[in-house]
Parts: C-alpha cells; structure tokens; sequence
C-alpha cells in the first residue's frame, strides 16, 4: 500500500538537519546538496521519505564520496544507480550516524550523488522548481497521487501513473530552457 500524508513541516526540519550532516562530513567534494521530490514542495501531500540529491563537480571524485558517506553509514547501491545518478541505501535507521551520543532514528530518505550536468539533476530541479512556482499543477499533482495511491496495486503501478503528468511538465519546463 502505497501511504501519501498530507505536507507536514517535520519533513524539511529533517532535511535540514541531514544536510547539515552530510555538509559536515563531505566539506570539499561536494557543490551543493538538494532538496528534490514531493517532500521539497511546501503544501503538497507525498509519501514521507525525503529525495536528497549531493551534487558533485564530476565522477572523478566519486570514490572519495562513496567512502566518506559509508563512514557514516551510507552504501552505494549500484543496481538502483544509471550515469549521472548514483543511488545510496542507509545500513539502519540511525543513518546519517553522527558523533554524538545521542542516536537519532532518522524518516526515511533516498539519497543520491549527481554530478552537476546530470540529466536526472536537471529534471528534479526543474519539476521541483515547478511545482513550487505553480500551486494549480501542484494541486492537481497532489490530486493525482492520492488518486493513485487508492488505487494503485504495486509501487510500479503508482510510478508509472505519474509518468505522463511528470513528462508534460517537464516538456513544458525544459523547452523554455
């Protein structure tokens, strides 16, 4: 069963306090790190885990990343990655792991590493940013996945549901670029 909660504030106090980890621990191998998927867009309903991307300036610095972020609990989940996109799975529910003696179960989040021309980084941006300026076709979008959510039998089955409302915003969005 596919569970869609309406937008709660928690989820970008918890980016935040993540991203602040994994600025922390990466320092100089990173861009930047973004906000991407429902969770980013303040109103919208969306399953409760997060869509982190870590944008890096290109693939040669990936192994240095790969081992910073298994240093805190990361692991690199290759059949999930493509080129431009590497994808990463958490060992426990404490993942990021921090110094401090308090151990915090953190929601759950997806987490990529993008290089900064990646395709993938492009079109999370551009949905996101979309979705954030446009509050009709959030609306709708929101509608959609609820929608979905009921009736999808399989979590390919609610993907898949979304693909055409997706691709025609970022047809729209990205022929403008």
């Amino acid at each position: 069963m596919i569970e869609i909660q309406e937008y709660n504030d928690s989820w970008e106090v918890c980016y935040n306090l993540i991203e602040q980890i994994l600025q922390d621990n990466l320092k100089k191998d990173i861009l930047r790190i973004e906000h991407v998927g429902s969770t980013s867009v303040k109103g919208l309903c969306a399953k409760p885990i997060l869509d982190i991307d870590v944008v890096i300036e290109n693939i040669a610095i990936f192994p240095e990343v790969v081992a910073v972020l298994g240093a805190i609990g990361y692991y690199h989940q290759e059949e999930w990655s493509f080129e431009g996109r590497e994808a990463f799975g958490r060992r426990d529910d404490l993942v990021p792991w921090t110094a401090d003696k308090h151990k915090q179960i953190w929601m759950e989040h997806h987490l990529y590493v993008c290089t900064k021309d990646s395709e993938e980084l492009t079109r999370h941006l551009a949905f996101r940013d979309y979705l954030r300026s446009n509050e009709k076709e959030a609306d709708e979008y929101g509608k959609l996945k609820l929608y979905l959510a009921r009736t999808s039998k399989t979590r390919q089955a609610y993907a898949a549901g979304k693909n055409e409302f997706v691709s025609s915003i970022l047809k729209k969005v990205l022929r403008s670029k």
